[in-house]
């Protein structure tokens, strides 16, 4: 059993089931990175099978259970095809599957249990099922948990088996609560991973969930060597070109965002990958901006607004296409764009929020605050809806919001102590709460904004220590690096 479950890496470039790559629409990808996850099926769908997980491990969950399904065509009887298109529909790090679903998640896992499976195979598929088990009665991180506990005990059963402490690393990485700040899951995932990633350099999910797992201030400089190798490992996935940004923008190292982005842009673009295309475009934009390359940001912004019948109710397209617009007019300081803004239609609460935070603080700072009392009644509406259906991190985001655009109220109606209290308080909330992978940060951190309050109130010694603060947080952010110049009594940038 120990010689069968030994990770053999075995190059997904070349390997490919014939009759799996006919039912393509489009060209295989070139490189994949080098996975091998023994199963009992038919040894003519090996290759197939392993590309579906090299897939999976880079995210590509439409390709991913395409190919799972070759293979069950394939092979009729391979259970653990059927639990790789479970997989797919099950995005860890990403929102949760709706109600359609899981529930043909919850069929594949009976497929799978219906077809032949040995107990290692058997113990892949039920970890699966804990995930699927009971969705409508059960919340989806008590699932995810669930999961978490099955895949840990699969590792630990098989001890051999890198795969099994690969997803039981993403399981960690799932479960990871945003309000942790000791990291735990994420450095546990990590001490996982590392020595794996020594022993096996080209397998996409080490690099990737290294990525993930080092994404936070704390921790992103021990992150910086996986994310320089999985653009180089897995090339024909754009969220593999993608990923290396996450530790970019975390260390501020945006010419090389801006690279990594352009190539994801481009690869997601010419496989059809709407929301992947706008999430990379949603870095590079930011990552101009930084860079005080406004041109190109505004290039950006324009080819996402002309982008026709944008679906803002996918999260991952809504964010970013309401994001960018938001980022360019609020970074440049042109507040009668920012006030002007609308949310896209049909976009969820917690990216609406963002859009009535940006018109709030754009019609106070241009001159008019007595119009932002209507945005920000907009944005508490937006937190009752996100309270009252359990989305408590988002409706923590948006209290964080409304905190801030109050702050600008106060400011402008001359109550400097009143505005320093509300961003103080907005600050150590959204310090104390991780970002989720979607987005590079916030439009503003509120302890840059508190810095620019300081500084409009004739306090620079106390504007200084904060944005020095927030560049602690968020290194080489343009707008805290002019904050301090400014403080300094320096020209700005």
């Amino acid at each position: 059993m120990r010689a069968q479950l030994f990770f053999r890496a075995v190059s997904l470039s070349c390997l490919f089931c014939v009759a799996a790559a006919a039912e393509h629409s489009h060209p295989p990808p070139e490189k994949l990175g080098k996975v091998d996850f023994q199963t009992s099926c038919a040894p003519r769908v090996a290759a197939a099978f392993n590309r579906g997980v090299a897939l999976l491990h880079s995210f590509a969950y439409t390709a991913s259970e395409e190919q799972f399904r070759d293979v069950a065509r394939a092979d009729p009887g391979c259970a653990m095809a059927h639990w790789g298109i479970a997989l797919s529909y099950f995005h860890p790090l990403w929102a949760p599957p709706d109600a359609e679903h899981l529930r043909l998640g919850m069929r594949e896992i009976d497929d799978a249990r219906g077809a032949r499976a040995t107990p290692r195979e058997q113990a892949y598929i039920e970890a699966a099922a804990s995930f699927y088990r009971d969705s409508e009665r059960l919340p989806h991180l008590n699932r995810a948990r669930a999961y978490e506990e099955a895949m840990a005990a699969v590792a630990a059963h098989y001890p051999d088996d890198t795969e099994a402490r690969i997803f039981y690393s993403l399981a960690l990485l799932g479960t990871a609560s945003p309000t942790d700040g000791t990291h735990a899951n994420q450095k546990h995932a990590a001490e996982i991973l590392e020595p794996l990633y020594r022993k096996f350099p080209e397998h996409p999910g080490l690099a990737h969930y290294l990525i993930h797992a080092y994404d936070s201030a704390e921790l992103a400089s021990r992150g910086l060597t996986a994310a320089r190798a999985y653009s180089r490992i897995a090339p024909a996935a754009p969220h593999a070109l993608h990923m290396p940004s996450h530790i970019f923008t975390r260390m501020g190292l945006w010419e090389d965002s801006v690279t990594s982005n352009l190539a994801a842009r481009q690869a997601a673009h010419a496989q059809g990958d709407i929301g992947e295309e706008l999430h990379a475009m949603d870095y590079l934009a930011y990552a101009y901006i930084q860079l005080g390359q406004f041109n190109d940001a505004e290039r950006i912004v324009g080819e996402v607004t002309a982008m026709p019948s944008l679906e803002a109710g996918d999260f991952k397209v809504g964010y970013a296409a309401n994001a960018m617009p938001v980022r360019l007019a609020i970074e440049r300081g042109q507040w009668a764009s920012a006030a002007a803004l609308q949310p896209l239609p049909n976009s969820s609460p917690q990216v609406a929020a963002i859009v009535y935070w940006a018109a709030a603080v754009g019609k106070v700072r241009d001159g008019h605050p007595e119009r932002a009392a209507a945005d920000l009644a907009k944005i508490k509406e937006c937190h009752e809806k996100l309270h009252a259906s359990g989305n408590s991190y988002w409706a923590a985001q948006t209290t964080i919001l409304e905190q801030e655009g109050r702050a600008w109220v106060a400011v402008a109606s001359g109550d400097a102590e009143t505005a320093i209290s509300l961003m103080g308080a907005a600050a150590i909330k959204e310090e104390a709460i991780e970002k989720l992978p979607v987005t590079p940060g916030p439009i503003v951190p509120a302890r840059e904004q508190l810095g620019e309050i300081l500084l409009a109130a004739g306090r620079p010694a106390d504007a200084l220590r904060e944005f020095h603060a927030a560049l602690q947080i968020a290194p080489r952010r343009r707008g805290a690096l002019i904050g301090v110049a400014a403080a300094e009594g320096r020209s700005p940038l």
